[in-house]
């Protein structure tokens, strides 16, 4: 049967690669947030953040959104919504059981971060095939094994990249060139994996059962949008290392009884003072002297 993989034009490929990025870009930021916690619960609240960023949108909200643009000559596609969100679960688990190997210790460090790629990037991998196992077509759906090996393959490269990317990078602008590169590597993984599809035309001609994706993309997009807005508000006001050290800062005066701001020392208006001679002479008094 006929497939098309971009129904509607490069509109569906460049908003899956805006999200990629999106969802890459502030899983980074919040997995230098979990480098600087000092605390055990503040580690594992970044790494959760971070691992709902990379995996939930920027690895699996770019899926869904590039398979809209999936579309098979004569067969309606249908979606089972439990398999559909059980793949999201699956993204942001694997890519949160990579970043817990990989920040597990300081030991080991690369070999942390191979394992906790290759591990990662089967996970990610197995999150599209079960999203392809969720769609339902009037046909049988076949793959090419070397393409499906290819993109296994691409995943695990593109989930260890991430990992030693959440490891090392700090600057906003190496952040910002990480994502874009991030984006390439997931939305590659992903086509090359559509690529291996192929479909056999089903003589019984059975109606799919399941959701249309149009009928997902309302909530999908409201849990995308809410996702996102709530890590940008997690990130806003969260303590910075200043705020930190000036936290400390404050606290270790008041514990040496010392005020939190010393007061600011200005002289006084001078004050006039006339002479025997009818002149006059300026004199001027410090604050500081009559303390």
């Amino acid at each position: 049967m006929e497939i098309h993989h971009f129904e509607h034009g490069w509109v569906t490929p460049a908003v899956s690669y805006a999200l990629s990025v999106l969802g890459s870009l502030l899983g980074l930021i919040c997995a230098t947030r979990l480098r600087a916690a000092r605390t055990g619960g503040g580690r594992a609240w970044w790494l959760t953040l971070s691992a709902i960023a990379i995996g939930g949108t920027g690895i699996w909200t770019m899926h869904f959104v590039a398979m809209l643009g999936f579309d098979v000559v004569g067969t309606p596609i249908r979606y089972d919504a439990a398999l559909t969100a059980a793949s999201a679960l699956l993204a942001i688990a694997a890519v949160g059981a990579g970043m817990m190997i990989v920040f597990g210790g300081e030991r080991a460090r690369l070999l942390r971060i191979v394992a906790g790629g290759v591990l990662a990037g089967l996970g990610v991998a197995a999150m599209h095939y079960m999203g392809m196992y969720a769609l339902h077509l009037n046909g049988e759906i076949g793959y090419d094994r070397t393409r499906v090996i290819a993109s296994v393959v691409i995943a695990v490269v593109a989930a260890t990249v991430a990992l030693w990317l959440t490891v090392t990078v700090q600057k906003p602008v190496v952040i910002f060139g990480a994502a874009l590169i991030m984006g390439i590597a997931v939305n590659g993984m992903h086509f090359t994996g559509m690529a291996a599809i192929s479909v056999r035309p089903d003589p019984a001609g059975t109606v799919p059962s399941g959701a249309t994706a149009t009928a997902m993309l309302a909530p999908i997009g409201l849990a995308v949008i809410f996702g996102v807005l709530g890590l940008m508000y997690a990130l806003m006001a969260a303590p910075t290392d200043e705020d930190r050290a000036a936290a400390a800062y404050l606290a270790a005066r008041l514990e040496q009884g010392e005020p939190a701001q010393a007061p600011a020392t200005a002289p006084e208006a001078p004050q006039q003072r006339g002479s025997a001679l009818g002149g006059a002479t300026w004199t001027y008094r410090d604050r500081s002297s009559r303390q």
